[in-house]
């Protein structure tokens, strides 16, 4: 019993399926409904479990399956053999839901999705990650599509004791509970654990008993209520998931935040760091920021939480006199573009920024609009320099693949195959495959979507008042044989969900075609406040119940994890239409490379930098336009032109033996090719080595556990800023000259510092980048520092050659902008001096 608990209690059972013949033998229905072990093992009587471990085949599974899992925690992982001997001992991963499990239905969509795949991706390579989030009580809405096409929002109860987590317990085994101020009370915040692998997941939830029931719906609704019930949820997770944190003794050395959500954890980063040292605040947000990591998915200023200034004091005003040491005003000043401008709201992706080291976007694309979305904090600087980098997300492909996609990459690649697409061994395999085995894995995998989907319609339409005929009806449904596109997805008007519908009389067309058919499998949610979004839906099922496409197009109402796992792994196309570039990176595409289904998508987020014509096909092109109505007409022609044109002709072009040879090879190249780019063991990777480790050996400098004294690093940050604060006004270039050179051209520039100490600043030679590249920037060597009472000026000399180009001399400007070693400029000092 106590390794069936094991076993039910860990997550991993999203992507390692070596256990569902146990659940399956103890209750197969409650099983196939829930997909949640604990649920399993919770609900069959003590009869039925010693009935089943009193069969030695049985036992004999248990055993194995828990031998298994025990032998893969404990063997040497990616982290370990390439890591471990680094500063990056802990991260702390904060989100506001995460995309774990149907068992643990604390999520909504991308967000979600990002964070949970990490999560098991950080198992999977051993980087030392724990999880910080919130256990909801009702979680995100869950939906039914009523008569008329509308969209109902329910919201079913999350019982502790049938989810996949236990109760966080202190050393002497009482439930650790903690404490938040909220104005005029202090709530009771209840901690909970989710084991994910070798990672884990920290939950806090509001509904203890000791709270007044106002309070103990805080962490009731994912995105549920307005902004003071947001800003609670907030605090709970930022302030109180670090105090859970000290509580536990996990002492991270990196903080990363997925979204702007969980921003408030910088603050009380620093008052923990306060306390432990006895610095001021000021001291310790210079220090600690060094290991916080913000990633935004927001690619529209509109999206950020914001907070009215009142809302702000309200409830933060206490926490900021008493606890950090500073007035409303200047925390205020955190969350504002103007700090001066007392009626702007506090926005929490500036408070992020301002309180981390580095800030990342989630793919290619994404980086360059958030340059252009927070260019205003750092006034003057080029927009590729605004201190943005990016690293393109990716699904955990062992949780979207199918049960024959896992067949497939094994014959193909060996057991470890997701272990091996990081070394190109997995392409290599996949690419060998020959196209009978594609096609036969490809019209297997379709046949599985068909009948799960026309029981999941079934059963919808019955939970809607249909007849038992109508739902009969729709087992008959669709065609295992016919070209099957899939679009799903929250829906929202950026999103377009409806260009397949600008040209219904086309889209019939396609959708009945006699000897090349195509169908059409649609699901998605719109937030119940979002009445636009839902009018989106109302027009998909209008259209589905009112023409000839009922035989060629469902609707999957109720949009969840499950449903999404149906879909990616079943499809042959799957469609995106964002408007660019609202994307920020959409993952729902990515599911689908695995399986071996084709991408037809907008040239936004990861299709933007995936894009290939021998991996899928593309709208748009590659630009951003304003006039919304006119090129959505247009993206809503090539849609239908590429699907006319170029998808279902190479679906039906079949050789002397049945088989699309050209379908195939596209089909083959994207699986090889895409599949290990565009996967999260990809993008933990990247994140580990790009951020986490640098970040932590920056922490020990600045935090001054390698030898100075506590809070030095950061004490030395404050004075350099106020020496630049102080003498910024007063620093000019006094002139510019360039003179011609056999080595190239000699730039000489005189600057005035105004006091300021050579080692403060860097003067550089900047030109704009031609042709796509970046931009030039060279340093400036100092020739003659100011002379102590013998230069009346106090002028310095710097000089560069610049090596012959094709580029005139009048292309180059002079510069000057911050430096100190260990400090990210102009994240954290934002001045800069252009010569005239």
């Amino acid at each position: 019993m106590s390794a069936l608990t094991e076993l039910a209690l860990d997550l991993r059972c999203a992507w390692d399926h070596g256990a569902d013949q146990l659940w399956r033998r103890l209750d197969a229905d409650l099983w196939e409904l829930t997909r949640n072990p604990w649920t399993v093992l919770q609900t069959v009587s003590a009869q039925s479990i010693s009935q089943a471990l009193g069969d030695q085949a049985f036992r004999a599974q248990v055993d194995e399956v828990l031998r298994s899992r025990r032998a893969g925690l404990d063997a040497p992982a990616w982290f370990d053999v390439n890591h471990a001997a680094g500063a990056l001992k802990q991260v702390a991963y904060f989100s506001m839901e995460f995309m774990l499990s149907e068992a643990l239905p604390i999520y909504s969509g991308g967000l979600g999705n990002v964070a949970g795949d990490q999560l098991k991706s950080a198992s999977d390579l051993g980087v030392p990650v724990v999880g910080v989030g919130l256990l909801y009580q009702q979680g995100y809405f869950r939906q039914i599509i009523d008569r008329d096409g509308g969209q109902q929002a329910l919201f079913p109860y999350n019982s502790p004791d049938q989810l996949p987590i236990t109760p966080l317990r202190t050393a002497s085994g009482e439930w650790l509970r903690l404490k938040v101020d909220l104005p005029g009370v202090s709530v009771w915040l209840r901690t909970w654990q989710a084991q994910v692998g070798r990672t884990r997941l920290l939950l806090l939830d509001s509904n203890d008993a000791a709270n007044f029931p106002a309070w103990r719906g805080i962490t009731n609704e994912l995105y549920g209520g307005g902004p003071e019930q947001r800003l609670r949820q907030e605090m709970i997770l930022g302030i109180g998931g670090w105090r859970l944190l000290g509580a536990l003794g996990i002492e991270p050395q990196l903080c990363h935040l997925n979204e702007g959500h969980a921003a408030f954890a910088v603050l009380e980063r620093a008052r923990a760091y306060m306390q432990h040292t006895g610095v001021d605040f000021a001291t310790a947000l210079a220090t600690t920021r060094a290991g916080n990591l913000f990633t935004t998915h927001t690619a529209v200023a509109a999206g950020f939480d914001r907070f009215a200034p009142e809302l702000i004091e309200q409830y933060l005003g206490r926490y900021a006199k008493n606890r950090l040491g500073i007035t409303t005003e200047e925390l205020l000043a955190l969350g504002r573009a103007n700090p001066q401008d007392w009626s702007e709201s506090f926005n929490m992706a500036y408070l992020a920024i301002r309180g981390s080291g580095a800030v990342s976007g989630v793919s290619r694309l994404h980086g360059q609009v958030s340059r252009q979305i927070f260019g205003t904090l750092f006034p003057r600087w080029p927009e590729e320099e605004v201190p943005v980098g990016h690293i393109t997300n990716g699904v955990h492909m062992p949780t979207w693949n199918s049960g024959q996609a896992e067949r497939l990459w094994r014959g193909a690649c060996g057991a470890d195959w997701s272990q091996q697409l990081s070394d190109g061994a997995a392409a290599a395999g996949i690419r060998e495959l020959s196209d009978a085995q594609l096609w036969r894995f490809r019209n297997e995998a379709r046949a599985d979507l068909i009948a799960l989907a026309r029981a999941h319609l079934s059963r919808m339409l019955l939970i809607c008042g249909e007849s038992i005929e109508v739902a009969e009806a729709a087992r008959q449904l669709l065609d295992p044989q016919v070209l099957t596109l899939g679009f799903a997805r929250r829906f929202a008007t950026y999103k377009r969900p409806n260009l397949l519908l600008r040209d219904t009389a086309r889209l019939l067309r396609l959708l009945s075609s006699a000897d090349r058919p195509v169908q059409l499998i649609i699901a998605g949610k719109a937030h119940p406040a979002d009445e636009p979004g839902q009018a989106l839906i109302r027009q998909w099922l209008q259209f589905i119940r009112g023409t000839d496409a009922r035989n060629h197009a469902i609707f999957l109402a109720d949009y969840d994890m499950g449903v999404a796992e149906q879909l990616v792994q079943g499809v042959d196309v799957w469609i995106n239409t964002p408007r660019r570039p609202w994307e920020a990176c959409g993952t729902s595409g990515m599911k689908v490379l695995v399986n071996g289904g084709l991408n037809l998508s907008q040239l936004d987020g990861w299709w933007a930098e995936a894009y290939r014509p021998e991996v899928g096909w593309a709208i748009g092109d590659a630009q951003t336009h304003t006039d919304e109505t006119v090129w959505d007409d247009r993206d809503a022609g090539t849609l239908y032109d590429l699907l006319e044109r170029e998808v279902v002709p190479q679906f039906y072009s079949r050789d002397a033996a049945g088989v699309p040879t050209a379908w195939l090879a596209r089909m083959r190249e994207s699986m090889a090719r895409l599949t290990p780019q565009f996967s999260s063991g990809r993008a933990v990777r990247d994140y580990t080595e790009r951020y986490y480790l640098p970040a932590a050996q920056a922490w020990l400098r600045r935090s001054g556990d390698s030898g100075q004294g506590k809070g030095e690093g950061g004490r030395q940050i404050l004075q350099w800023r106020q020496r630049l604060d102080g003498a910024w006004g007063q620093l000019r270039f006094e002139n510019l000259d360039v003179a011609t050179t056999a080595a190239g051209f000699e730039f000489d520039a005189r600057v005035q510092l105004a006091g300021l100490a050579p080692t403060d600043v860097a003067v550089q030679l900047y030109a704009n980048g031609v042709d796509g590249a970046g931009p030039q920037v060279y340093d400036m060597t100092l020739q003659s520092p100011p002379a102590k009472g013998g230069n009346p000026s106090g002028s310095s000399v710097y000089r560069v050659i610049v090596p012959p180009a094709n580029r005139p001399v009048s292309d180059y400007t002079a510069r000057v902008v911050p430096r100190l070693a260990g400090t990210a400029v102009p994240l954290e000092a934002n001045h800069i001096l252009w010569q005239r």
